[in-house]
């Protein structure tokens, strides 16, 4: 019995976070056409090909910023993702389908050390001097970034990225349970400090 208690414990402080997260990004996430323009997108990396190219996924993350920056919603984006490997490129495969999709390249911005949802904010806020963003990822993982950037002191928005039904769906809203735990624990309990550097300003500081 006493072990069956500490299962129902250890299960429902994993599952929290997760639950927390969710609720509190619900009146939070928009569509294209519904969100309230800002100055910037954030777009989160989500993987390449063997070829190098963007993922399904990440591709239609990176279509739906475009589509807000056409729409008038964003003056800039930035393009955050994993470059620690001289052949993994994620925020170069971002760009490079931006710019098939009509973008200008003036203003799109690369960082190249978001290795994680944490990171990401964090350098929009360190190195990019954001404080005021859209977030561009699907909804399986929007609850988590909204709460990790809300949590570095980010005022922010989602747009859901969602263009089509993935076939990874379930896998991903498993993985976002732990997930959303770890997040948990890096916003408020060891705050690790990512790569960071000079800052980059997006916009003028005048």
């Amino acid at each position: 019995m006493i072990l069956y208690l500490l299962l129902l414990i250890i299960i429902i402080l994993i599952g929290a976070p997760r639950v927390i997260m969710v609720q509190q990004a619900g009146k939070k996430i928009y569509s294209v056409e519904d969100v309230s323009p800002t100055r910037a997108a954030v777009v989160f990396g989500a993987g390449l090909t063997s070829s190098g190219g963007p993922t399904t996924v990440l591709r239609d993350r990176v279509e739906t910023a475009v589509l807000l920056y056409k729409a008038g919603k964003v003056e800039k984006v930035l393009m955050s993702g994993d470059n620690r490997f001289i052949n993994y490129n994620e925020p170069g495969a971002m760009k490079a389908y931006a710019l098939e999709l009509g973008m200008p390249e003036e203003d799109i911005v690369l960082d190249y050390a978001g290795r994680r949802t944490y990171d990401t904010c964090y350098r929009a806020r360190d190195i990019f001097l954001l404080d005021d963003v859209i977030l561009v990822t699907q909804n399986f993982h929007l609850s988590r970034a909204l709460y990790t950037c809300k949590a570095l002191g980010l005022e922010t928005v989602g747009v859901s990225a969602d263009l089509r039904p993935y076939r990874e769906e379930g896998y991903w809203n498993i993985r976002e349970i732990p997930a959303c735990m770890m997040a948990y624990i890096q916003v408020h309990i060891t705050k690790p400090e990512p790569v960071l550097g000079d800052q980059e300003p997006i916009f003028s500081l005048e």
